[in-house]
């Protein structure tokens, strides 16, 4: 797991590292990638979502912990993000961000343990929960819901596209259609099954995925339209 720690003091950034080492030494099935960042301008510079955990200390010289999870929110709804702060009055702010808690220092590693131990949890239910396993060539691939652009049907044939790859099998667009529904997928006319996460906008019968145009059903269009609205409306 990828973990970013947002703190500009010293001894605090040494002993989040040492507690992530004792955690992987209690935990053997579980590494933790750790970047470290001096305050929150340094991990905006060039954000990706590629974190799984982010611990943020609220008060940093250039911007504080609250602002850069604002930021960062923008781009990734589903990281983790916790507060570590001496300043309690400041941690309820934190659920404007969806942070998932705050731990206060002076830090004790039964605290962090436990609060790590929610969020690893949390993110391996969240995988699994949003997995899919497809048959290929090559035996069987699971696949994260969230990687995947849209799924088309040809013929007898399905063809999934995701962000890196793209899979032809012999199944039914149907099938993945009622897997999927939970997971904000949208049968958007009888060849197209669209993953609302990655729709950049829609221009007239047309909605924009990566850089594919694909062609909404004027049948469907509305109700497309209404489920389109409410899942960006759950988003902001």
């Amino acid at each position: 797991m990828n973990v970013a720690i947002v703190e500009d003091d010293i001894e605090s950034v040494k002993l989040l590292k040492n507690y992530f080492i004792r955690y992987q030494r209690e935990n053997q099935n579980i590494a933790f990638e750790c970047y470290v960042f001096d305050d929150g301008a340094k991990i905006l510079s060039d954000f990706k979502p590629i974190y799984d955990i982010i611990l943020l200390d609220i008060e940093m010289e250039i911007t504080d912990g609250l602002r850069t999870a604002e930021i960062i929110r923008e781009t990734d709804e589903k990281v983790i993000i916790i507060f570590v702060t001496n300043m309690p009055q400041y941690a309820i702010k934190g659920y404007s961000v969806n942070a998932m808690n705050y731990l206060l220092k002076p830090l004790p590693y039964f605290a962090f343990s436990e609060e790590i131990t929610k969020s690893v949890e949390r993110i391996k239910r969240e995988k699994q929960n949003k997995s899919i396993i497809i048959k290929t060539e090559n035996g069987v691939k699971k696949l994260d819901s969230d990687e995947i652009l849209f799924i088309e049907s040809i013929k007898h044939n399905v063809i999934i596209h995701t962000s890196q790859e793209v899979f032809e099998i012999r199944d039914t667009l149907k099938k993945y259609e009622n897997i999927l529904q939970a997971y904000n997928f949208n049968r958007a006319n009888n060849s197209y099954l669209i993953n609302l996460k990655h729709v950049k906008g829609v221009e007239q019968d047309f909605a924009l995925v990566g850089d594919h145009q694909l062609k909404i059903a004027r049948s469907k269009k509305k109700q497309f339209m209404e489920q389109l609205v409410h899942y960006l409306g759950e988003k902001v």
